[in-house]
């Protein structure tokens, strides 16, 4: 967006901003461990038009919904929010602000929120936390409408809206995620293999109906973590693929969207990760887990033999696991199975046997 001043004549905002998804995520996520309502704009024109450019903007909003003044927004104190309007910001950043808003009028109390660019040019990604989903969902539509009237000159009053969220507020809120499993595996690396894998070796061990959940990094993105809590977590690498959009194959995002598996192991578990890759490495250490490394071959670095609790690595065409320089075999390698898969599963079994007992 850029933030030079506006002559031509404003366009008309309901046909100009328009929601293209919209989407709760209940569990942990790309950017929250908290819920978050997901909404994409496409802006059109308002890629070129912000608040200061519209005579009256910020006068008709702040009348409407005068709880905005209390937002900090980067500013970061009381007052921010309305700066940002005066000085002029875009329409998904103020939505995202209305959205909060507007939860905060019935209650709850929301103050995590995101605006990122979308996916292609003209389009924006919003996020923003709730404490009940159908609330949430409805101040997103609510919040859009809201904006699209204050640009159109058109916007009076919010009281019906607040109404009808009190009244959502009162119904039955969709249930917290509580599930519990044994692993949850992601990455662009062979995770169903892994996953039969990993099933195979416990229930050989005599663990009964272990639940190892294929955590596909596409899946991840739209619809964050479907547990709460795993034992442990593989990443069986940092490459998400071709099945997200590109921005978020890009190295930092890539690695912030499989560490979603990390986020959910509890503090002292085990997070597997593939020797060499030490951002990985140190995410899930900065989680106060535990650090596991696997490689196809002998070749574990120094920095990884340093910070791993436990190596899995293949030796003459046979699997060792290490802790504290005292190799165990798991077993030599099938060619019916991808060694990446065998040497990973026979890691995570051996941490959930020792780690987790």
């Amino acid at each position: 967006m850029t933030s030079g001043e506006v002559t031509e004549t404003v366009r008309d905002p309901t046909a100009e901003i328009k929601i293209t998804t919209l989407h709760s995520t209940r569990g942990i996520n790309f950017w929250s461990k908290r819920p978050v309502i997901r909404m994409d704009l496409a802006v059109g024109a308002y890629d070129e038009i912000h608040s200061a450019a519209v005579d009256g903007f910020t006068d008709r909003l702040l009348a409407a919904l005068p709880g905005l003044q209390d937002h900090h927004c980067s500013i970061g104190s009381r007052g921010g929010f309305v700066i940002r309007l005066k000085r002029g910001t875009y329409a998904p950043h103020i939505i995202e602000h209305v959205a909060l808003e507007l939860q905060a009028l019935v209650g709850h109390e929301v103050g995590y929120g995101r605006t990122r660019g979308g996916d292609v040019r003209g389009e924006y990604t919003v996020v923003f936390e709730h404490r009940h989903e159908q609330v949430g969902m409805r101040a997103a539509a609510a919040a859009l409408d809201i904006v699209q009237r204050a640009f159109a000159g058109s916007l009076e009053t919010v009281h019906p809206i607040i109404e009808e969220l009190e009244s959502l507020a009162g119904t039955t809120n969709t249930p917290e995620l509580r599930q519990r499993v044994t692993c949850g595996i992601t990455g662009g690396g062979p995770r169903a293999e892994t996953q039969a894998e990993l099933v195979r070796l416990l229930e050989a061990r005599g663990v009964q109906d272990p639940l190892v959940i294929d955590a596909a990094p596409s899946y991840l993105l739209q619809a964050g973590l479907p547990y709460s809590r795993s034992e442990i977590a593989i990443i069986l690498d940092a490459r998400p693929g071709n099945a997200v959009p590109e921005r978020y194959q890009e190295p930092e995002n890539a690695r912030r969207l499989v560490g979603i598996v990390a986020d959910a192991v509890p503090r002292n578990g085990t997070v597997i990760c593939p020797a060499k890759e030490w951002e990985l490495q140190d995410y899930a250490r900065d989680l106060d887990c535990r650090v596991a490394i696997f490689a196809v071959d002998d070749d574990v670095t120094w920095r990884d033999q340093r910070v791993a609790s436990a190596v899995g690595l293949v030796r003459n065409g046979e699997i060792w696991v290490e802790r504290c320089g005292d190799p165990v075999s798991a077993g030599m390698l099938r060619d019916d199975v991808s060694a990446e898969a065998q040497v990973a599963a026979a890691l995570g079994e051996y941490v959930t046997r020792v780690d987790c007992a």
